[in-house]
């Protein structure tokens, strides 16, 4: 079975499960599951269910996408994500993404905890990624650069999308949030940095740091697909006085941003 067989295998599936004309997804990172709270849920399904579908390894990440409304807009949640270091392959982290386009979505909203580098960037902060780095080694679209799969050498010059990123900055403003901007390296994981690697980081300009993101992005790019991307910061990164990590902190440090950002997608969505 191809690649693309793959992918329609999978739609076909979702289709029969009553997941039909689907406007917006959403991708949950790291501890971030509030979101849920303002969706009308009309289905669930778990990964593993999915023909094709990875299935998520990591315990804090839930392993299942839902499908329901918010307001007038219908809405798929994904519940926890892929990554290189579970062992998976680029395509293999991606391939939910390319799922959601076939499925029909206009716009693609994804989040992730990650690690603040930027000294302005304290626990708990928001940040819209505004610009990417992308240190993971390969591409997930190698291999996959037909126009069967969106299209040969996709534009890069600006991923993040300025109307979705322009109206999640209007109700920021409107909920009191304080949302910064910065750009996120993406690295292979599952280590944390170690100093000069936090060091080396910061030099070549990027403002946080994490596992995941970038690949989902360069997929919607290749679609077309309109996408915007919230970072989380969990621990500060400052090589200079670098606190042991851990996880459970980071864990429950994303849970305390979590109300937050819900909101701020919520009412974002609304105006997409």
């Amino acid at each position: 079975m191809t690649y693309l067989d793959k992918i329609k295998e999978s739609s076909d599936f979702l289709i029969s499960k009553g997941i039909t004309n689907p406007e917006i997804a959403v991708v949950l990172g790291t501890g971030l599951g509030k979101f849920l709270d303002y969706l009308k849920i009309e289905q669930t399904i778990d990964y593993a269910d999915i023909p094709n579908f990875p299935v998520s390894t990591v315990e804090f990440h839930k392993g299942k996408l839902l499908f329901g409304t918010i307001g007038t807009k219908k809405v798929i949640a994904m519940q926890g994500r892929f990554h290189l270091y579970e062992g998976y392959s680029l395509q293999q982290v991606t391939f939910p993404i390319r799922v959601l386009h076939k499925l029909g979505i206009k716009h693609l909203l994804l989040s992730n905890a990650a690690g603040g580098i930027n000294k302005n960037f304290k626990k708990g902060d928001l940040i819209l990624i505004d610009d990417h780095i992308n240190l993971q080694g390969s591409s997930p679209i190698s291999g996959l650069n037909s126009f069967d799969y969106g299209g040969i050498f996709p534009d890069m010059s600006a991923p993040y999308d300025k109307n979705i990123n322009s109206n999640l900055t209007d109700e920021a403003t409107k909920l009191n949030i304080n949302l910064k901007k910065g750009v996120y390296a993406s690295v292979f994981g599952p280590q944390l940095e170690t100093r000069a690697e936090y060091r080396y980081l910061g030099i070549i300009g990027a403002d946080m740091v994490g596992m995941s993101t970038t690949p989902e992005v360069i997929v919607a790019n290749q679609l077309q697909l309109p996408c915007a991307a919230i970072s989380v910061i969990t621990d500060e990164c400052d090589p200079d006085n670098l606190q042991k990590v851990n996880i459970e902190e980071i864990i429950a440090i994303a849970g305390k941003s979590d109300e937050k950002l819900s909101k701020l997608f919520f009412e974002t969505i609304q105006k997409l």
